[in-house]
């Protein structure tokens, strides 16, 4: 169809414009994504890192924009090195449990399951997430009480004396399950399972089912199968899950907050100590002690 001129309508020219022009045309697909990402949060990430070469003054708390390392100085303080130890370990160990839960569910919806199964499973895998996140938190907090569920069923199968020495273990265990560091392991794990399951999930629905029909064909045992296609071929999805679970844990504040023993966590630290002068984090609140 043309104008009354001959000519094409703007649109036709404007695509024929942009297909003779596959540059641009990736160039304005992408744009907006890579303004985001390195304008605004790129930019803010680079704002931050020069501001940690500032220092705060600690009596005014005002912000002294001369080169120090004072900030970096801080950060490398023994107390400073087991809050990063503790909240690496516990999301290492958070990642580690989740992928080993999530992968046998995650294969079973994506080989096994029927379409009228797979959908009821996904949706269960989802329903903890149409909740509030405090709320779940508050519910596991009940649960691991000291007069919770969980110590009611131990206390009628009569395995109180086991729970009572494992909760006597120096690492791990607390005056209850809900204050300890067990307890906050459960916590995560269940908050972010779903995290996991879904990218595995994804990434099995992807594996051809000719392959794994090959690899028997070809004489292999369904667990060689499982570790020389399956896992390689899902491991993106592992990768995807373990990324989201990991950095989840590692900035996490809530959880550490409500349970365990408040022993601090990345995150709760810089929620407690943003913008308070050094000299301030443990004296009375004073004039001087104020956030900038």
């Amino acid at each position: 169809m043309t104008d009354a001129r001959g000519d094409k309508p703007l649109h036709h020219r404007v695509l024929t414009y942009l297909h003779q022009r596959p540059r641009l045309r990736l160039a304005l697909i992408i744009g907006l994504p890579v303004v985001w990402l390195v304008g605004i949060y790129g930019g803010s990430l680079a704002s931050l890192l020069v501001q940690s070469f500032y220092r705060l003054n600690p009596f005014s708390g005002t912000l002294e924009r001369t080169f120090s390392l004072d900030t970096w100085k801080s950060l490398f303080t023994e107390a400073n090195l087991a809050v990063i130890g503790r909240t690496v370990g516990m999301a290492a160990a958070v990642t580690v449990t989740a992928a080993t839960l999530a992968f046998p569910l995650a294969y079973l919806i994506a080989r096994y399951a029927k379409p009228k199964a797979k959908a009821i499973l996904v949706v269960a895998v989802l329903v903890p997430l149409w909740s509030s996140y405090l709320v779940r938190v508050y519910s596991w907090k009940l649960i691991l009480a000291a007069d919770g569920i969980i110590n009611w069923f131990v206390d009628k199968v009569g395995l109180e004396r086991a729970l009572e020495g494992f909760l006597g273990l120096p690492v791990v265990g607390g005056p209850s399950l809900s204050i300890s560091l067990f307890g906050q392991f459960l916590v995560f794990v269940y908050i972010w399972l779903p995290y996991m399951i879904l990218p595995i999930e994804a990434s099995l629905e992807r594996v051809p089912g000719s392959l794994l029909e090959a690899s028997a064909d070809l004489g292999a045992r369904p667990g060689t199968t499982l570790r020389k296609v399956t896992w390689p071929l899902a491991l993106p999805g592992v990768v995807a899950g373990s990324i989201f679970t990991f950095s989840l844990t590692l900035g996490d504040y809530i959880i550490p907050t409500i349970i365990g023993d408040s022993s601090p966590f990345i995150g709760l630290a810089i929620y407690t100590f943003q913008g308070v002068p050094a000299t301030c984090r443990w004296r009375q609140p004073s004039p001087s002690c104020r956030s900038p």
